[in-house]
């Protein structure tokens, strides 16, 4: 796409939220990115979920809130497909005025975990599952999408309906059409357990063009959801009682030589696979903030609900956090179950990976695997809400070796304002704060 023939395009970076934030710029500053010629200031990276300044940030208050500068970050410029006058996509990475990245990026603490990867001579692979629940949010609480065919709201589940994905066989043609368009490799589309719910799988790639992917993906997904007349949602748990929305990561190694570490053509893998294991399990609970970073998250992990509340593992067991699936031993991997789909990708794989390279570096061992349901085992969890969870992620010993100290503090100042902020609203109008947000 020749972006500089466009009337304006658009120049985005990703926030701590999981938010595009950026500039409609245009067509003549196509060959002015490379040379820094979008400047934002390094705190809107920091916003809060309503995109507003954090109380007492130093990135505000010390540093008369300077700009940095965004360059791209060597991705293809992407289609929009929700929009209807032809633009593009540039997403970019912030950087400071010395060139270096800038940590409270989070699109750079990924770089910063896959550095120690590639230190190793090994490459990480990822792929992931993404659930969303499409709605109708025009009443005064978020209601079941009409059945394009019947003309009638969704009364029910239907768990892996072809008849449902017939019905909204429209929006998914042109989901299936964007993400081509966008360079985003979905796969499998199905209906899911929740009223309204969908999953897409991605096919697996490089890591950070994993995340990249799903971040852009998120945004798809809610903008052609609207131009089919339907809101869309990543939101943890849309509906009280119904399934909730997560987004499971599966995550293999690849060494110099393209073979998989994971894999020593048994059924059980290799040491490394299991040192990988342990350090997942060590590192989840002060993760729960990266996992299940706001309020509504918390409501998901009921058990016996699709979404793993303790921090076990086990061969193809769905009702653990850390997933070992069958199949070909060459394709070894572990799935990641824990993370809602209101996650940010950038963070969630730089907590998974960097756990992984904890575990490897520390030569851990994981507890035996967990054989048949694991919610009946009293096994360490997850944080239990959205406040223990910032106070885990802040003293937590593996968080500080996976994170920079800038990107901690960040985080945790921004999840205590938004805390304080939901505090002042009632909980039924929760969501509107959510629902295409996150």
């Amino acid at each position: 796409m020749d972006i500089g023939k466009l009337q304006t395009f658009r120049v985005a970076a990703c926030d701590l939220n999981g938010q595009m934030r950026g500039k409609v710029v245009p067509g003549s500053y196509a060959e002015k990115l490379d040379s820094g010629a979008v400047r934002m200031p390094l705190s809107v990276l920091n916003l809060d979920l309503w995109g507003e300044d954090i109380d007492g940030s130093p990135l505000v208050f010390e540093t008369g809130d300077a700009d940095g500068v965004l360059r791209p970050t060597g991705r293809t410029p992407m289609a929009i497909p929700w929009l209807d006058a032809p633009s593009a996509l540039v997403p970019m990475s912030m950087y400071t005025d010395d060139g270096a990245p800038f940590e409270g990026d989070p699109r750079h603490a990924l770089a910063r975990v896959l550095e120690q990867f590639a230190a190793r001579g090994w490459q990480a692979v990822a792929a992931t599952e993404m659930e969303f629940t499409l709605l109708d949010d025009s009443g005064v609480q978020p209601q079941a999408p009409v059945n394009p065919r019947s003309g009638r709201p969704l009364d029910g589940a239907a768990i892996l309906s072809m008849s449902q994905m017939d019905a909204f066989a429209p929006f998914f043609d042109d989901l299936y059409s964007g993400a081509f368009s966008m360079g985003i490799p979905a796969e499998t589309a199905i209906s899911e357990a929740g009223v309204g719910q969908f999953e897409v799988t991605m096919r697996h790639g490089p890591a950070m063009e994993m995340a990249d992917n799903a971040w852009a993906f998120k945004a798809l997904v809610r903008g052609l959801a609207r131009k089919h007349g339907m809101a869309a949602t990543f939101m943890a748990k849309p509906y009280l009682g119904d399934a909730g929305n997560g987004m499971h990561v599966h995550v293999s190694v690849l060494d110099k030589d393209g073979n998989n570490v994971f894999d020593d053509g048994g059924q059980d893998g290799t040491q490394v696979l299991r040192q990988a294991v342990a350090g997942c399990l060590a590192a989840m609970p002060g993760s729960s903030l990266i996992f299940a970073p706001h309020a509504n998250s918390y409501a998901r992990f009921v058990e016996g609900a699709h979404a793993p509340t303790a921090a076990a593992w086990g061969y193809e067991n769905r009702t653990v956090a850390v997933r070992i699936p069958g199949g070909p031993t060459a394709a070894r991997r572990i799935e990641h179950r824990t993370a809602g789909g209101d996650i940010n990708p950038y963070l969630l794989l730089s907590a998974v990976l960097g756990s992984i390279m904890i575990g490897v570096e520390d030569q851990m061992t994981p507890p035996a695997p967990v054989v048949g349901n694991a919610y009946a085992n009293d096994l360490p969890g997850l944080a239990p809400d959205l406040e223990a969870a910032i106070d885990a992620f802040a003293k937590d010993p593996y968080m500080a070796r996976i994170f920079h100290p800038l990107m901690i503090d960040n985080l945790l100042r921004t999840k205590r304002q938004e805390c304080a902020k939901m505090a002042d609203l009632p909980a039924d109008q929760h969501w509107k704060a959510m629902l295409e947000r996150v």
